[in-house]
């Protein structure tokens, strides 16, 4: 009997020992840590903002279990590090979703870039048309500077480009072509006003 209660004396302090001696996972954190690292630099903050913000509160889950565990007399690491396996793949997963985003944002800022520079170019043509006058002269100076402002700014959006600040261009590019579009308008609504009106249909003769 007393061999039997030595025994599984032994067995609980093995049991004891290999438990409350569990190595925290360093190895699955630091894997998770620089997978959710690679996924930050390759631009998830800005272009997968929501899908980062869960895979940042899942580590921090991740490594707060682990924290948990390191106090506990019988520590268990299984949990943690099935949070941590998970914090890799969903990082790992979401790398292309990231890329795929940021050429899509590079095409739309391209694009935005491209209308703006045209918005620029025909509001420039219009100008050339505008009515020349004593009263039309302060608005054609200004419209002049105006011009020459957003003519200026639009080597902002391709260094914008350039540095992969493809929204910070889209926004840019897009507020420039409402500026230069505007100006457009106003042109040809004086344009209008100046072209000679049709002379009017004599009335048909009664019979």
């Amino acid at each position: 009997m007393k061999n039997i209660f030595r025994v599984i004396t032994l067995m609980v302090l093995v049991a004891f020992f290999f438990t409350a001696c569990a190595k925290q996972p360093t190895q699955e954190m630091d894997n998770a840590k620089a997978a959710v690292e690679s996924v930050k630099t390759a631009g998830a903050e800005i272009y997968a903002k929501d899908e980062f913000k869960k895979l940042n509160d899942d580590l921090t889950a991740a490594l707060d279990e682990v924290t948990a565990q390191s106090k506990k007399l019988f520590k268990k690491y299984g949990k943690a590090k099935e949070l941590l396996a998970k914090v890799k793949s969903d990082a790992d997963a979401l790398l292309p979703v990231v890329a795929q985003k940021k050429e899509e944002a590079k095409k739309a800022a391209l694009a935005a870039q491209s209308e703006a520079t045209a918005a620029v170019a025909e509001a420039k043509e219009l100008l050339k048309k505008a009515p020349r006058g004593k009263g039309t002269k302060a608005d054609i100076e200004a419209f002049t500077a105006d011009l020459k402002a957003l003519d200026d700014s639009l080597p902002e959006v391709q260094k914008a480009i350039d540095t992969e600040n493809y929204l910070g261009a889209a926004d840019k590019a897009k507020a420039i072509k409402e500026k230069a579009t505007g100006i457009s308008d106003q042109i040809k609504k004086a344009i209008e006003k100046v072209k000679p009106k049709p002379a009017a249909k004599p009335a048909p003769k009664k019979k």
